[in-house]
């Protein structure tokens, strides 16, 4: 009985964190696009960098970088950052690109 409850315990663990790393990468994506939108630049795509555990001054939170290409002109290609602290947009990386 009690390995059972384990076992379904773990399982809605797994179900849980998967369904919250969704819900960010949808934040994470809108926030792209948003951005994207506002500096007049295509976005290409996105997709999941890393998770962290620990920010730049070695604090204990869960961030998460997001990478992303966009376009400036339609025949370039730059690569961007999005880093997430749980389900806020932080901070955005981009390189300069040509306007």
């Amino acid at each position: 009985m009690l390995d059972n409850l384990i076992v379904f315990f773990i399982l809605f663990l797994i179900c849980f964190l998967f369904w919250q790393q969704r819900k960010q990468a949808e934040i994470a994506k809108l926030a792209i696009s948003n951005k994207c939108k506002q500096l007049e630049l295509q976005l290409v795509s996105v997709a999941l960098g890393r998770h962290s555990l620990k920010d730049e001054q070695g604090l204990w939170r869960w961030r998460t970088i997001y990478q992303f290409e966009f376009s400036s002109l339609g025949d370039d290609c730059y690569q961007g950052q999005l880093v997430m602290k749980g389900f806020r947009p932080l901070k955005f990386h981009l390189p300069p690109h040509r306007v």
